[in-house]
């Protein structure tokens, strides 16, 4: 069932299907009748609404297309009703004084066709076999791009191109006088075949960028002068950007020259800010320029259909990273196999992989650790501030409908209700952004909850922190994004990106380090500590929450294994069905937590126990349970990652060198058979 917002948005779109048809419909009667004011009313209205629809709802015109009813279809229908119209308002049939009217549109619509030619030749021409970001791309003789209206706004173009014909025809209707349409369409006329010339501009050899070859041969002088040691290499949708961010900081940190290989072009503008260079290489056949170069060892924090497609290459060794560890049976799947090692965090993913029998060696898991969680703050006793800032951090419903995947839709609002029934607790709430994507009810529950957090904050009143704030907030903000943010005119397509986004400043990654830590100090600052909030927004980031909050609840995730880091209190929802016992029996990570059912019961004693360490009978368990999940403390996790990606660049070093061995052995022996044949 869809949820209200998806239903109203349904019920315009249908609202302007309907309306689009009655315009057309009312335009025919207008040109039958002939009704000269109708015909102009319903003319002009249909051509305002098919442009309105164009800037805001492109997706409802591109289904129109879909059935053959798309903008030129419908521009040259609404074109020759007019037509039809000045016709019988003519009276006698004939195409006198009307006749210029016609062909001037013929060549009008042929000027838009060779507009919309030129147009895809220009789009073919600057189209790469690659994109790159944080690289140097001067040597590829990258230009700005053409007007994006020109370029690639098709349906936008004709319609606004139409406008003056359109105009002129129904002054004509009017009147009766053809002069007016004459100007009209000669305006569109020249507006259209001056598109298509400016167009043409960049078709010329001054403003061609490198053609593939030269790309390619590019791209094997660059891999031969930055000499990449480690890779990441990501493929995914649109959502899932996210398991690579994660990485980012790790992979910067690593010995060598990192590098980061995707396959979707979108991709290039989702990673987050990074010093790393960035390339991405959708076909399969270009990947290819990897094994020739130096890249030793990839790491991989996701499987993906298109991972097999670098698997095979020998010369590169390869390592299953995880974008997150849980005792979900996603967490050990066994396309595992495929890699020469796979990385966990600790004792306990290794034992996940055994008892999961796919056929993982455990020989080729390597524990170490989750270096991203560094920022992480450790436990420093019960709450000192008046309110208990709880975090209900719930995760989504997965691919495979098991209700016990998420506690949004069988306890979430029983959870939330317990925690605002208390005066004295502050809650913020960050639900996983793919909730209700696969179950519309998880989608509704989330809506619902955040209904009743909103009533709850509205009720609550207290000090509030003073303008000085909001404006340091508003600061923090504007350097954040200048620093992350790239932004672009809006007419720059992907070769325009590659050219802005070249070498990026030395130490910018630092710089954004730095004024991503000052931006959370203004953003909590910004807050009163009493204020419950809801955070659907990518900042303040995940972890910054953990810092924020003095407990954790949460479902059967990542989630709850890097909050252990921190050693604070956490609940798990147990929505299995199961037992508690076999709750957790089944699932390691929740050794440690205070189990809350459906009804949320137990949430009294979790905050209890959260404000007096006395009543906390799990902190020692939380300690041990960090060493199984997390592994030990003593060397750091990012010395013991480093030390794993050194050691299997080494083994691709040795098997390089194996393979130069043989390759020179072959001649040898066989000048050997061929004296001894002698």
């Amino acid at each position: 069932m869809p949820s209200a917002g998806t239903a109203s948005r349904r019920a315009v779109q249908a609202a302007a299907l309907l309306a689009m048809l009655v315009f057309f419909a009312t335009q025919l009667v207008g040109a039958l009748l002939p009704n000269v004011p109708l015909l102009i009313a319903a003319s002009a209205a249909g051509l305002a609404l098919d442009l309105y629809l164009q800037h805001r709802d492109p997706g409802l015109v591109a289904v129109l297309g879909k059935v053959r009813f798309d903008v030129m279809v419908r521009q040259l229908l609404r074109d020759m009703l007019v037509l039809l119209g000045l016709l019988r308002i003519q009276g006698d049939g004939s195409l006198r004084g009307y006749a210029p009217l016609f062909v001037g549109l013929v060549l009008f619509y042929a000027a838009h066709l060779a507009c919309q030619a030129t147009a895809i030749l220009v789009r073919r021409s600057r189209t790469l076999p690659f994109v790159t970001r944080n690289i140097d791309t001067s040597g590829l003789r990258l230009t700005a791009a053409p007007p994006r209206l020109l370029a690639r706004q098709h349906g936008r173009r004709l319609l606004r191109f139409a406008i003056p014909a359109t105009a002129g025809m129904l002054v004509t209707a009017g009147t009766e006088k053809p002069l007016w349409g004459m100007l009209g369409i000669a305006v569109a006329l020249l507006l259209a075949a001056g598109g298509t010339v400016h167009l043409a501009g960049w078709l010329r050899p001054g403003k061609r960028i490198a053609d593939e070859q030269r790309a390619l041969e590019w791209l094997d002088r660059w891999l031969a002068d930055y000499q990449p040691t480690t890779g990441m290499y990501f493929s995914g949708g649109t959502t899932s950007a996210y398991q690579a961010n994660m990485w980012l900081s790790t992979l910067a940190a690593l010995d060598g020259n990192p590098v980061i290989v995707l396959r979707e072009r979108f991709m290039v503008q989702k990673i987050e800010a990074t010093d790393v260079p960035i390339i991405c290489i959708p076909k399969v056949v270009h990947l290819m320029a990897l094994e020739k170069s130096s890249l030793k060892m990839m790491i991989h924090p996701a499987n993906s259909g298109k991972t097999s497609q670098v698997l095979r290459m020998p010369s590169i060794k390869h390592a299953f990273i995880n974008h997150g560890e849980s005792d979900k049976l996603s967490s050990c799947n066994p396309y595992s196999k495929a890699y020469d090692e796979i990385w966990v965090a600790g004792p306990a993913a290794r034992e996940r992989y055994q008892l999961a029998d796919i056929g993982v060696d455990d020989r080729d898991v390597v524990e170490v650790g989750r270096p991203q969680l560094a920022p992480i703050r450790p436990y420093a006793g019960a709450p000192s501030r008046e309110f208990t800032t709880v975090l209900y951090a719930p995760t989504w419903e997965g691919w495979d409908g098991n209700p016990g995947n998420t506690s949004v839709m069988l306890a979430g609002e029983n959870i939330v209700r317990a925690l605002l029934a208390d005066p004295k607790v502050r809650l913020l709430y960050k639900p996983h952004p793919m909730t209700g994507s696969v179950d519309p009810r998880a989608g509704r529950a989330n809506e619902r909850i955040q209904a009743m957090i909103r009533e709850a904050a509205a009720a609550r009143t207290g000090a509030r922190p003073g303008p000085e704030a909001a404006a340091e907030l508003e600061r923090r903000t504007a350097e954040l994004d200048r620093l992350t943010t790239s932004t672009f005119r809006d007419s720059a397509d992907e070769i325009e990106r590659m050219m802005l986004q070249g070498t990026p400043e030395a130490g910018r990654a630092a710089t954004v380090e730095a004024a991503t830590a000052a931006w959370e100090a203004a953003y909590w600052a910004s807050l009163p500590e009493w204020e419950h909030q809801i955070i659907t927004t990518a900042r303040p980031a995940l972890f910054s929450c953990f810092n924020e909050a003095d407990v954790l609840i949460s479902d059967v995730s990542s989630v709850v294994s890097d909050y252990l880091i921190s050693e604070k209190p956490y609940a798990v929802a147990n929505t299995s069905g199961m037992t508690e016992e076999e709750f957790r029996t089944n699932f390691p990570t929740v050794s440690a937590a205070t189990i809350l059912t459906p009804e949320a019961g137990e949430v009294a004693g979790l905050l209890a126990a959260v404000r007096d360490p006395r009543l906390d009978g799990l902190a020692e368990a939380r300690a041990e349970l960090k060493v199984q999940l997390l592994g030990p403390s003593d060397p750091p996790s990012l010395v013991r990652f480093n030390a794993a990606a050194l050691a299997l660049a080494a083994e691709a070093d040795a098997r390089r060198a194996r393979m130069e061995a043989r390759a020179s052995e072959i001649p040898t022996q066989r000048e050997a058979d061929t004296a001894a044949a002698v």
